[in-house]
């Protein structure tokens, strides 16, 4: 990690603290296996050990990170074989999303979805991944409050959890980045005919192209550091 201090607001230090471990583990800057530090990330995000332990407690309970009786916190990790499981269940999960999506979706929810396309679409020229990533999310996420299961979107962020860090790491090779904006136009044309069964397909797809590009690069060893584990 570099010394750059990366100040939160008080107001919501545990909540805040959370959300920026979460992005330093899906963004790779705390890699799988990794044991942290507290002083270090206190010094960088700008508070005291209090906060820092409740933030670890949130990200434990989402599975991201370990914490080991008396040897201190690390970054979770996962197996080849927990990736495909993983993936398989995704894939029915935001099918299912998109379904529904497709029976509840407004004419305003296409606007904001067109919008967020546009702005992943600028992220992905600028090849700016980080930025993309946030926007490929929040477009999940908006599916899945269009769908407007609360049980489902439960499930779906609580199981989604760990793989966070795997999907940004599928789009580092650039065909395998254009091919997902590409899936995500089709999703939107679907989404906007009012058409569940092709939007399911696209989405079920859209993770299976995911989970391939994931178990080919741990085969390949290309993000062994990422998994801190091997191949099944």
């Amino acid at each position: 990690m570099d010394g750059s201090i990366l100040p939160i607001a008080r107001s919501t230090l545990p909540e805040a603290a959370a959300e920026r471990l979460r992005a330093l583990i899906i963004e790779g800057a705390l890699a799988p296996g990794a044991k942290l530090n507290e002083r270090e990330l206190s010094d960088r995000l700008g508070l005291s050990r209090t906060p820092l332990r409740e933030a670890f407690r949130v990200l434990a309970g989402e599975g991201l990170l370990r914490q080991l009786p008396n040897r201190g916190v690390q970054v979770a990790t996962m197996t080849a074989e927990e990736v495909r499981h993983a993936f398989e269940v995704m894939a029915a999960l935001e099918g299912l999303a998109g379904e529904l999506a497709a029976e509840r979706v407004t004419a305003a929810d296409l606007a904001d979805l067109r919008v967020l396309q546009a702005e992943m679409e600028a992220a992905h020229a600028a090849r700016d991944l980080p930025a993309y990533y946030r926007v490929n999310r929040a477009i999940h996420d908006r599916l899945g409050a269009i769908a407007a299961n609360p049980a489902l979107i439960h499930t779906c962020r609580t199981f989604n959890a760990r793989l966070h860090a795997l999907r940004f790491r599928s789009n580092l090779k650039r065909e395998k980045w254009d091919r997902a904006v590409a899936e995500h136009r089709a999703m939107l044309v679907a989404l906007a005919a009012r058409d569940g069964t092709a939007l399911r397909d696209l989405l079920n797809r859209h993770l299976r192209a995911k989970q391939r590009a994931v178990l080919d690069a741990m085969a390949n060893e290309d993000i062994a550091n990422v998994l801190g584990g091997t191949p099944s």
